[in-house]
């Protein structure tokens, strides 16, 4: 049977900013017991009073709270080296038995100073690349099904410690700052120990900042 506490929860944990101010005390909570009041009226499908829900906020005990785990914190004031590159395109393809064909000769042409990213999907694959290689990669995928075209775009990556994979909440500080400060991120590539975040290039100086100020 559903209470005004296990609502509560049940809210909370699909909305992480929420839940996260709620554990830092910088949430107004009267305020926040008026906002839930509908909702929780409808789950329980009578009303509810605003004092009610306000003692299950306070007692409510949130996960705990990532921002500070020590492991956290240590990986993200360890970050490595960020890398930004400008002037790429990003292709669109779908998913036929010709198109790795098509992406080995391209990677014979290519040097490597260029930047190349590629990651195939279920249904289709994504091919970013320096602008200067568009009229190639055309030409060489020409026979494919291209999806979408999207140029003007920069890449922003990020060298992580090679224990990053064992720290729960790595990626989660990362978009929720990209988040908050209004970043739309076009893309995202991830290897073991490298995050890199596609966005147009209008965005990256504001991106290249947002991740800078992860380790403070």
């Amino acid at each position: 049977m559903k209470t005004i506490a296990t609502c509560v929860e049940e809210i909370l944990v699909t909305q992480p900013f929420l839940e996260e101010a709620l554990s830092r005390s910088i949430i107004n909570f009267s305020a926040l017991a008026e906002e839930l009041q509908a909702p929780i009226g409808a789950m329980l499908r009578k009303p509810v009073k605003t004092g009610a829900i306000m003692m299950a906020l306070r007692r409510y005990n949130p996960p705990k709270d990532l921002r500070h785990s020590n492991q956290l914190k240590l990986v993200l004031k360890n970050l490595g080296d960020i890398t930004v590159r400008s002037n790429l395109v990003d292709f669109t393809f779908k998913n036929s038995k010709t198109l790795i064909n098509s992406h080995s000769k391209l990677l014979e042409t290519i040097d490597s100073n260029i930047f190349y990213g590629f990651s195939r999907g279920i249904y289709e694959s994504n091919l970013v690349i320096s602008a200067s290689e568009k009229q190639k990669t055309q030409n060489y995928f020409k026979n494919e099904f291209m999806i979408g075209l999207q140029e003007n775009l920069s890449a922003i990556s990020i060298r992580l410690p090679e224990n990053n994979s064992k720290i729960s909440g790595l990626y989660y500080q990362i978009f929720k700052r990209f988040a908050w400060e209004g970043i739309s991120l076009y893309e995202v590539i991830s290897t073991t120990n490298e995050f890199t975040v596609l966005v147009e290039n209008e965005n990256v100086e504001k991106a290249f900042s947002a991740i800078k100020r992860l380790n403070n």
